[in-house]
């Protein structure tokens, strides 16, 4: 096995590896929240002799696994996927996760932010705010005993957004008050 290792590394000596071709690959909170898979076709020169005169467009499909929470900038390579051409390794193919807007959160690294707008009567008072997540279901956050403040910030307990294996990031509620209906 050693020397097949020793002639591949003699195989592509002197060789130049053409530049990675990079794509962004949208996912929505929802896709990175349970995983998804997602297909992406490309189409490539391929050689079909060694002198390149005779070459072949083909079409790929590349499957590329998102996990559940996966961060936005995560890059996901495909080796030797791109072009081929006499005298040049082909070029990798790498797809870089990006969040899609969402209409309802914005994520804050492990955390996902959702902005409630209360009226400054309610805020002053007490008051219920329903926060909705990523399952479609609501969880209902109780502020009757305080005064609620502009940009308070509190986290759901019972909510989790999937970052990795090791931890688990919060919905955490970001209050704006509204102070036109007194």
């Amino acid at each position: 096995m050693a020397w097949m290792a020793t002639l591949r590394g003699s195989a592509n000596k002197g060789r130049n590896q053409d530049s990675a071709v990079i794509r962004d690959l949208y996912v929505s909170l929802e896709e990175v929240f349970t995983g998804v898979t997602k297909k992406r076709k490309i189409t490539r020169n391929v050689l079909l002799t060694a002198d390149g005169r005779s070459t072949l467009r083909e079409e790929k499909i590349l499957t590329i696994e998102v996990k559940p929470g996966w961060k936005e900038g995560t890059k996901i390579i495909f080796e030797k996927e791109g072009d081929q051409s006499p005298g040049k390794i082909p070029a990798d193919i790498i797809f870089i996760i990006r969040d899609k807007p969402h209409p309802l959160f914005k994520r804050d690294g492990a955390n996902l932010v959702y902005t409630a707008k209360i009226p400054l009567r309610d805020a002053l008072r007490g008051t219920l705010v329903s926060v909705p997540t990523l399952t479609g279901q609501r969880v209902a956050l109780n502020f009757n005993k305080e005064t609620t403040k502009p940009q308070t910030t509190r986290r759901l307990k019972d909510t989790v957004f999937p970052i990795q294996r090791i931890r688990r990031g919060r919905v955490i509620l970001s209050s704006t008050l509204i102070s036109n209906s007194l």
